[in-house]
């Protein structure tokens, strides 16, 4: 089966597996004792705040790769990957706000040094799109926003280190050496909406890059028959 006709197959399985979420997040996993319903926003914000990490470390490694090896496939597999790590850091900040907001009463905390650096790697990233339509199209551009990826790399131990390590309200200790501090239930209900997201952002790239690919192969046709 080609990359391109298994999109589909994965992406009806993401839309099973993000339904299966919904189920385990609000109706399998108990109530926490603390904060209460609040708490299965839980559920959803942490796997979408590791799946913001992740595309935005792979969209740092295909800009390595570009560097190293070159190749004008791996500045859209970089961009793409960006993208959609802008795309969960934006849904990272709604949803921690809104869970903020309604078990701690605050929207945001800028006395948080997590969510400051969360932010701040945030905006490191939507400022690379602006880099990179100030330049023209072509290999110069394509190695310049690879540099610049590169840079906010150190952003994303720093973010996600201040955050394991934080012990404020904002983001209270819930993985530590000693293993997850929740119950079985909570812990599985976890890991099946972390699948579920991190597949969502897979399959958003794949159909990203699929897209990307088929208008250059139009404009390249264009450009033959003109």
């Amino acid at each position: 089966m080609s990359s391109r006709n298994s999109l589909p197959l994965f992406a009806g399985t993401t839309a099973v597996l993000l339904g299966l979420a919904v189920v385990v997040a609000l109706l399998v996993a108990p109530e926490d004792a603390n904060q209460g319903v609040s708490q299965r926003i839980f559920y959803f914000h942490v796997p979408i705040a590791l799946t913001a990490y992740l595309c935005f470390g792979l969209g740092a490694w295909k800009a390595l790769r570009l560097l190293w090896v070159g190749g004008e496939r791996r500045d859209v597999e970089s961009y793409t990957w960006i993208h959609q790590g802008t795309i969960f850091g934006t849904l990272t900040l709604i949803t921690g706000s809104i869970w903020a907001k309604a078990s701690w009463g605050v929207w945001w905390s800028w006395g948080s040094n997590q969510l400051v650096l969360f932010l701040v790697l945030f905006l490191f990233y939507c400022a690379y799109f602006m880099l990179r339509f100030s330049i023209d199209e072509g290999a110069r551009r394509g190695r310049i926003c690879a540099v610049y990826a590169l840079f906010g790399v150190a952003l994303i131990p720093a973010s996600f280190f201040a955050i394991r390590l934080a012990s404020d309200f904002i983001h209270p200790t819930v993985f530590s050496r000693e293993g997850p501090q929740m119950t079985g239930t909570m812990f599985g209900s976890f890991l099946v909406c972390w699948a579920a997201i991190t597949l969502l952002a897979y399959v958003m790239y794949r159909t990203e890059v699929v897209g990307k690919r088929i208008d250059a192969s139009l404009r390249e046709l264009r450009e033959v028959l003109s």
